[in-house]
């Protein structure tokens, strides 16, 4: 059979050289895959749907009928429809910063261990957690939380396992400093919100967008966050406000923060606990003084107490705030 002339019946023909460079003749083609299609370069989901039904055709294609040409697309039969879900999950997007030029340092075969082993000590973390690592794009991966087991702490779940991420690769920083290795550095961007998952894994919905763009506005070597993973964490983590940003596709500005540490608090009865939220140096609110053995507390002003009444509203709606 002439895989070609196939992919020509298919109005495919786009993929021909592909197709050829990657050694799938006939004898191949019937075992090709959704992932063996990606990573040859079909990036559309509609051409992927339409090869693989065409393959399925093939398979199914007794001895006897071998020969004969492919089926017009009048009389081809549709693609079947993949079973989806619609749910609410967390996505982590986490790429190593200046990869490209750590990259021409070094010699191919060492590039490729030093990022592999970082990989690896990734997706330990992610997998350690509950979370699914859905792909790995080239030196970076994107990780799921709440697919394919929903969890009610996703969220609580990714952050914990940034974290992770960043600890495994300081520790791998200092293995490798004996070798005279680089330092790798990465940056890490979390979001949650309602997507569509199909059978294949293939999601769709805004958090992956978005979590990819909060990734690449992020410092070296920081876990951001957007408003919606910092409710449902309130009070587990020390956080950064970092004000709303301007996300490339987004359309409104997103609130995000940055992850510090874990708080070593918790939730009491379910309820969320107040968000040790910080500010970054040079934000407004005058400092506690500390109060030192033998001081006096200085009468409250009205200001004093319009200000606590303001962090009970917040803290009994859930909503962070900035501690002064």
């Amino acid at each position: 059979m002439d895989v070609g002339g196939w992919l020509r019946n298919l109005g495919l023909d786009k993929y021909e050289a592909a197709f050829r460079e990657n050694g799938i003749d006939a004898q191949v083609l019937r075992h090709v895959t959704a992932e063996d299609l990606r990573e040859i370069g079909v990036a559309t989901v509609g051409d992927r749907r339409k090869l693989l039904a065409a393959i399925a055709e093939l398979a199914a294609t007794s001895p006897s009928t071998e020969s004969r040409p492919p089926p017009s697309p009048a009389e081809r039969p549709k693609a079947p429809e993949l079973a989806a879900e619609r749910r609410p999950i967390t996505v982590m997007f986490c790429d190593l910063v200046g990869s490209t030029s750590l990259a021409a340092k070094l010699d191919a075969e060492d590039w490729r261990n030093l990022v592999n082993a970082y990989l690896d000590e990734a997706s330990k973390a992610v997998t350690g957690l509950g979370g699914h690592v859905l792909k790995r794009l080239g030196d970076g991966l994107m990780a799921l939380f709440g697919y394919p087991q929903a969890q009610e702490n996703d969220s609580e779940r990714a952050v914990r396992a940034a974290l992770a991420i960043q600890r495994a690769l300081s520790d791998l920083n200092s293995r490798n400093a004996a070798k005279s290795a680089p330092e790798l550095s990465a940056r890490i961007g979390i979001e949650s919100g309602p997507v569509v998952v199909e059978a294949t894994g293939e999601v769709f919905g805004d958090a992956p967008n978005v979590a990819a763009r909060v990734q690449a506005v992020a410092q070296p070597g920081a876990i951001l966050v957007t408003v919606n993973v910092q409710r449902q964490v309130a009070g587990l983590f020390v956080a950064e406000e970092q004000g709303a940003r301007e996300l490339k596709g987004v359309s409104e500005p997103v609130q995000l923060f940055r992850i510090i540490r874990a708080s070593g608090g918790g939730r009491r009865g379910g309820a969320r606990a107040p968000n040790p939220v910080r500010r970054p140096r040079g934000g407004i609110g005058p400092a506690r003084p500390a109060m030192g053995p033998g001081a006096r507390r200085r009468r409250p002003t009205r200001a004093d107490r319009r200000r606590t009444r303001t962090r009970q509203v917040a803290a009994h709606r859930g909503v962070p705030f900035a501690v002064d």
